[in-house]
């Protein structure tokens, strides 16, 4: 039988170690995989020399306390856990330089992983704070995220790029500058019963890529569920991908709660699932960018999707005077792209401003059907 060998990066107390066992079971965290070995790393040690010994399979564990300095992964299958909130990744200190120089243990033997390690590199200069970076030609394949903190970053808490199977469970991301969560050019991920709080856009970010256009690329799969989503500019924005589903997550407080945001790229947004999340005034004001009116009361918003499901959603009090205000809302792309053949069933809106379901868009073949609302634009749809 296999037996996991445990690295203590520093000395762990008694009192850590129940801390610690403590935690991890009341966040329901899996254990680490049998033939994997664990890595402990306790305040003061470094994550990045546990992440850079780590094989796939290994588990680096975090006891309670402050981290400070971006981290990265480029291993597949590994797992990063700490003990909930109180294992905190911060940004590094004057006394802490930022590392963006540890080299792996063993150096990468393919042209693919050395390029994933210097993407990984830029990842952590550029300012985010969790790196996880595969790339095109090989995404990186099965890494877990779980039970830790990452806030104060000036970019993004959590920054995924180029994975497959990418799983971030009962983590805090927090006071970030740009995004919370976010993922893209992956699939399959799972996000799932974390608080992303107070960043300066978006709680869970999904897109095909940032920097370029382009059509929309499928996720195979990948689901947004259980998660509290509040004090962001946008709860969940999804930008030009398919086959998702944002499912049962509490959003409020926001500027906006859903925005699922197409183009005019092919293949179009869409093919998504919105279903049974409670999005519940989402009315903070957000100033317009050069490419955006301002954001306000609004709860769930399509602009240029096509084939996307919105049912059984509680969508209540997002109230505001902006373009995208409303409880559920479909209006045009940036780019004029209406859209299409979308259905929104089932859901409870009611008390949104100045509609509970407003179609201000031009698309003439999105369906609105046994909703429980009270006031429509146009009128007819409740």
């Amino acid at each position: 039988m296999p037996t996991r060998r445990v690295h203590h990066l520093a000395a762990a107390t008694a009192a850590a170690t129940t801390a610690l066992t403590t935690v991890l079971t009341a966040v329901g965290a899996a254990p680490a995989h049998a033939a994997g070995e664990l890595h402990v790393v306790q305040p003061g040690g470094s994550i990045q020399q546990a992440l850079d010994a780590a094989r796939p399979g290994d588990t680096v564990q975090l006891l309670p306390g402050e981290y400070r300095g971006s981290v990265r992964i480029t291993t597949p299958g590994l797992t990063l856990r700490g003990a909930g909130p109180d294992s905190v990744i911060l940004p590094a200190d004057s006394a802490t330089a930022l590392d963006t120089s540890a080299a792996p243990a063993t150096a990468p033997a393919t042209k693919a992983a050395t390029s994933a390690a210097d993407a990984a590199a830029a990842c952590s200069a550029a300012g985010h704070g969790l790196c996880v970076v595969g790339t095109d030609d090989r995404p990186l394949d099965g890494v877990t995220v779980e039970a830790l903190a990452v806030s104060g970053f000036r970019k993004n808490g959590i920054n995924a790029t180029g994975t497959t199977g990418l799983t971030v469970r009962a983590t805090y991301v927090h006071d970030n500058g740009q995004q919370g969560i976010s993922q893209e050019k992956s699939t399959r991920g799972v996000i799932t019963a974390n608080e992303s709080a107070r960043n300066g856009q978006s709680g869970v970010f999904l897109a095909n890529t940032v920097d370029s256009e382009g059509g929309a690329l499928s996720t195979d799969g990948t689901l947004v569920t259980g998660n509290l989503l509040t004090d962001n500019r946008i709860g969940v924005t999804v930008r030009r991908l398919r086959d998702l589903s944002i499912e049962r997550n509490r959003i409020h407080g926001n500027c906006g709660g859903v925005f699922i945001v197409g183009d005019e790229g092919v293949p179009r947004a869409g093919a998504l699932t919105v279903h049974r999340n409670q999005v519940v005034a989402n009315n903070r004001y957000c100033p317009p960018n050069p490419r955006l009116d301002h954001i306000q009361g609004a709860g769930i918003v399509l602009t240029g999707a096509e084939e996307t499901a919105v049912t059984e959603n509680e969508v209540r009090d997002n109230v505001g005077a902006s373009p995208f205000s409303g409880g559920i809302v479909l209006v045009h792309s940036v780019v004029g792209v209406p859209n299409a053949r979308n259905t929104v069933a089932d859901n409870l809106v009611l008390g949104n401003g100045p509609a509970d379901l407003a179609d201000r868009d031009t698309g003439t073949d999105n369906a609105f059907t046994r909703n429980q609302c009270a006031v429509s634009e146009p009128a007819g749809r409740c």
